[in-house]
């Protein structure tokens, strides 16, 4: 893949960002040269201009404007005391007042910039096992709050997105963001894809899917990645560039919408089933040690799948329980194992 420019990582913070702050504080600046400039052309009959004597208007905006830059080349000079006591009283502060606004803008930029790398760093160092979201659409926030009702903490979750609203939108909502184009390694890199356990792609087009699966899988051989897909026969395109599970939204939302028409009540189960920590839960757990050697059926969940060696069993053919299989079960929240 080609390579990409350093693409911004946004950490969740409550201050303003670094371009609205520099607008805030150059319009205080010249708040603060408009002010000067008006009481220096209100006073300017006592001021003298060393090339004709008399100062207009021009001359006065002119000696505001060199003063606060603390330039003041004493060609525009007050003269009589009163013009002078207002420059110590009025001028002089504005000139202060001027110069901390630029320059801590200056060193504010700098330090912000220092403390972000400083902090990208150390989150980088950190970040081990996590989920790449791929996508701040609508699919990916729902992906997102499903990993959030099942207990995964927001900073282990990081979203990629090249869209700095959607980015903006994550920050706020607590998640580390990088914004750019997840078709491009270096994206991914500042993701830190290659240490990531699960990765989502939640794409808006498929070819981009396509696209992300494939720099994913190539950056990060051994993360499980699921993949959406607006078309089914786009699915095994995502299966062959590296996707371990592939799901087709337009077939799921025809299967709910016929389902919902001809038998609402199945369709109200299985929304409730997809939503975590409402109603029923679908959960997938790991065979417990006092299970072993009991039929599905024995169980207190409602086992629907086993996993044995990669394959899945209906839990009426499964036979006894092997240690190591896994199960997934239909139970209440507050019964859910882990």
């Amino acid at each position: 893949m080609p390579s990409d420019h350093r693409s911004p990582v946004h950490h969740p913070r409550t201050r303003l960002s670094a371009p609205r702050a520099i607008l805030v504080r150059l319009a205080a600046a010249v708040a603060c040269l408009a002010l000067a400039c008006f009481l220096v052309i209100i006073d300017r009959g006592g001021y003298r201009d060393s090339a004709d004597g008399s100062v207009s208007v021009l001359d006065a905006i002119y000696y505001a404007t060199v003063t606060l830059s603390t330039t003041g080349y004493g060609d525009v000079v007050p003269i009589d005391d009163r013009s002078r006591f207002f420059n110590i009283v009025v001028i002089t502060p504005l000139r202060v007042i001027f110069l901390v606004v630029l320059v801590g803008t200056t060193v504010e930029v700098l330090t912000r910039r220092t403390r972000d790398v400083w902090r990208e760093k150390r989150w980088s160092r950190a970040l081990r096992d996590h989920t790449v979201v791929i996508g701040y659409g609508t699919k990916g926030r729902s992906a997102v709050a499903t990993l959030r009702a099942s207990d995964i903490p927001a900073e282990q979750i990081v979203i990629v997105d090249r869209s700095h609203e959607h980015v903006e939108e994550a920050t706020s909502d607590g998640y580390v963001a990088v914004q750019g184009d997840a078709t491009r390694s270096s994206v991914l890199a500042r993701a830190e894809v290659g240490e990531a356990r699960r990765i989502i792609v939640a794409a808006d087009r498929d070819d981009t899917s396509v696209l992300v699966t494939l720099t994913a899988r190539k950056a990060n051989p051994r993360a499980t990645i699921v993949a959406a897909v607006r078309e089914s026969e786009n699915a095994p395109l995502l299966s062959q560039s590296g996707a371990d599970s592939v799901i087709t939204s337009s077939d799921a939302s025809g299967r709910l919408l016929g389902l919902s028409t001809v038998t609402p009540d199945v369709c109200e189960v299985i929304e409730d089933l997809l939503t975590q920590g409402r109603g029923l839960d679908l959960a997938e757990r790991v065979v417990a040690p006092t299970e072993v050697g009991k039929g599905p059926r024995e169980l207190a969940d409602l086992v629907v799948v086993v996993v044995r060696d990669g394959q899945r069993l209906h839990c009426d053919v499964s036979g006894p329980l092997r240690r190591g299989d896994r199960l997934v079960t239909i139970s209440a929240p507050a019964t859910v194992s882990t």
